[in-house]
């Protein structure tokens, strides 16, 4: 297990919290990761990230947007996220590591809108929102395809804010976890557990992260 060390960083969107899961070997690089719309750090792709990735040589900042911090229940507007993105930045980068920028949802937009910016290493994108459900002709491709960096995409099977299958073409890797819906839980009825589902993503996190040099 590793130390949780939580820090308050103050940003222009009010108070973000980062929970660092440090790397137990050396360290390689930081990932820093937030949450979607409709939840937080609990989410289950990313406390399993948390827990794999250390042993990896990477260090987990877990960040936690302003309006979370804050206890309200609906995120604010995409320029809002952004701003609380930018104001963490200086203490993920603090370690002196390269940094990938990722995130699930609505985390995994802003890690790509702002990836240039901040200079990040590369992008994690967890549940990319490439389209409102029911709605695939109000794409958001273009912030996939303007990260800029290397970017890895892991969608669930039968995501409902787009499907593997949907994606467009491009420069980042995709990888597909069966059956899985936008937070990647699986059916009961499913051919792998909810355990296999999460290795997927992990192993996925972990090879791609070994690539990245």
């Amino acid at each position: 297990m590793t130390q949780e060390i939580t820090e308050t960083i103050g940003t222009d969107a009010g108070d973000a919290r980062v929970t660092w899961h440090r790397a137990t070997r050396k360290a390689r690089l930081v990932l820093a990761v937030s949450h979607g719309a409709g939840g937080g750090i609990e989410a289950r792709d990313l406390q399993a990230l948390a827990a794999v990735l250390p042993a990896h040589g990477v260090s987990v900042a877990l960040v936690e947007q302003p309006w979370r911090v804050a206890g309200k229940k609906v995120a604010p507007a995409p320029k809002t996220l952004d701003t609380g993105w930018r104001g963490v930045w200086p203490a993920v980068t603090a370690p002196g590591l390269p940094v990938v920028s990722g995130g699930r949802s609505a985390g995994a937009r802003v890690a790509c809108r702002t990836a240039t910016e901040l200079g990040a290493a590369a992008v994690l994108a967890l549940g990319f929102p490439l389209h409102p459900p029911g709605k695939p002709e109000k794409s958001r491709a273009d912030e996939l395809l303007g990260a800029g960096v290397p970017t890895l995409v892991v969608q669930g099977g039968n995501d409902p804010f787009g499907k593997p299958e949907e994606f467009p073409e491009g420069a980042h890797e995709l990888v597909e976890v069966p059956y899985g819906d936008h937070g990647f839980a699986v059916p009961k009825r499913a051919d792998i557990s909810q355990e296999e589902a999460l290795a997927v993503v992990t192993d996925a996190v972990v090879e791609w992260i070994r690539s990245l040099g």
